[in-house]
């Protein structure tokens, strides 16, 4: 099985410090938790794979089907995954919905009648923008793609279950609105990715 390339997420005591002073509430728990990592996938079509594996299910169990991806298909390249069919890809544990979605962007790369790495030039919202026109790809997916690949610094996910979770924590609410949400978005501005590396591992105690 060929080992994926990933790294760390890259940001320093600037942004911690940034955010401390702007949320003392997040400040404690950045205080209480330390210097968190979060993984990365340098490369945007295997990110992207991830990214759609993982749509509305745990992460363990996402954890689960990309492992089979990756045993099934070695590299998660798009002439890889161009090659085989959806039934294939659909047969790692995934829905065929997603399967379809993968295979289909897999033969548009590989074709080259879509250049994804032109992505990388691209503000935030037409990255989304752009995605989102993908048949199978939601906002979510586009901004799980901004993180976990592009390391674009700040984004923070109305569409994720976990960080709302993990708002609703940090502050003791028994609901959040989108209003509020929006609040803390703006105050945590312009590093709100780091933010939400904080409030992923809040979710989850």
């Amino acid at each position: 099985m060929s080992r994926i390339e990933t790294k760390w997420f890259e940001y320093g005591q600037h942004e911690i410090d940034y955010l401390k002073q702007a949320d003392p509430e997040l400040g404690i728990v950045i205080d209480r938790l330390g210097k968190l990592e979060r993984e990365i996938i340098p490369d945007l079509f295997t990110a992207l794979v991830n990214a759609v594996v993982s749509q509305l299910i745990s992460v363990k169990a996402a954890q689960t089907v990309w492992g089979r991806m990756q045993q099934k298909f070695g590299a998660i390249t798009p002439e890889q995954l161009a090659n085989h069919s959806p039934d294939d890809i659909q047969s790692c544990g995934m829905s065929m919905k997603k399967a379809i979605c993968i295979h289909t962007i897999a033969r548009s790369i590989s074709a080259g009648e879509w250049d994804i790495d032109a992505l990388l030039g691209l503000p935030d919202e037409e990255v989304i923008r752009q995605l989102s026109g993908l048949n199978g790809i939601g906002r979510w997916t586009a901004e799980m793609l901004l993180i976990h690949s592009m390391e674009r610094p700040d984004v923070v996910s109305w569409g994720d279950i976990a960080i709302r979770r993990g708002m609703m924590r940090l502050y003791n609410l028994s609901e959040l609105p989108r209003q509020s949400f929006e609040e803390y978005r703006r105050r945590y501005s312009p590093y709100g990715t780091v933010a939400s590396i904080y409030l992923w591992a809040l979710s989850s105690e």
